[in-house]
């Protein structure tokens, strides 16, 4: 999407208001024992009592076999992005970590953002891959700035998360969004500075980090959308949408 006028400006932030607030609300529920149908029905109660829609819920990406079942994507320890939390019972754990990935439309204008949450206390290890996606999503935010490219973006996201000793999804990233859930640009999590599509002003975009403790390699489950690491190891996701605006980017879902 690329904003035209202050009324779209407008609700697009409201629209980004609303999302972290749901964010917020699902994360402070997060703890032992809680079921992920539990956060899903919870996401789905708070969009709509401010009369807002869940974009996710019947939205069938490109390729997917099937509309998406659920409001919020949960996806735990291996699981990187795009788990059901509503086809079997997904129970959370002390020490477990949770993404929680959602999506709303206000107004027409659609938002995406991510956290990556841990179940009561974590390891030291685990602490650092969920320090380390959310530092290089603030360093791909940094990034983005009009005449920049969307290289710029990736190489910033990846040159954080190898720094700190982990590795990226490279079969996944950010995209645009707005108009629709997924629009162009892809945005990957790897790159070269300069390269791809130009950052302009009025831009709006999902950046996403996504990283893994272990090697990058990543499987899809027979639900269609669950993605996990092949080798068990544990990954972690974070994701703002963001305004391209001439001083540089505004986080729109914060």
């Amino acid at each position: 999407m690329i904003i035209t006028s202050d009324t779209e400006r407008a609700d697009l932030i409201e629209a980004g208001k609303r999302l972290a607030s749901v964010l917020r609300a699902l994360k402070a529920k997060v703890a032992p024992s809680v079921t992920a149908e539990e956060l899903d029905d919870l996401a789905e109660e708070l969009i709509r009592t401010k009369g807002d829609e869940p974009c996710f819920l019947g939205y069938t990406p490109e390729g997917a076999p099937r509309p998406y079942p659920s409001t919020l994507c949960v996806s735990i320890n291996d699981e990187v992005v795009h788990g059901i939390p509503n086809e079997s019972v997904k129970v959370l754990k002390e020490g477990d970590i949770v993404g929680l990935d959602l999506g709303l439309t206000h107004n027409g204008i659609i938002v995406d953002a991510a956290i990556t949450v841990p179940v009561g206390e974590i390891d030291q290890g685990v602490k650092k891959l969920l320090d380390a996606t959310e530092r290089a999503l603030a360093k791909g935010i940094a990034a983005a700035n009009p005449g920049k490219h969307i290289g710029d973006i990736s190489y910033a996201i990846q040159k954080e998360i190898e720094r700190a000793g982990f590795k990226v999804v490279k079969e996944l990233g950010g995209h645009g969004v707005g108009d629709l859930v997924h629009e162009e640009p892809f945005i990957p999590n790897f790159g070269r500075p300069g390269e791809g599509e130009l950052l302009i002003e009025g831009m709006v975009l999902a950046l996403e980090p996504i990283s893994v403790a272990g090697k990058s390699a990543v499987t899809l489950a027979a639900d269609g959308y669950t993605f996990r690491t092949k080798d068990g190891s544990r990954s972690a996701h974070f994701e703002h949408t963001i305004l391209i605006e001439k001083g540089g980017a505004r986080i729109i879902t914060q």
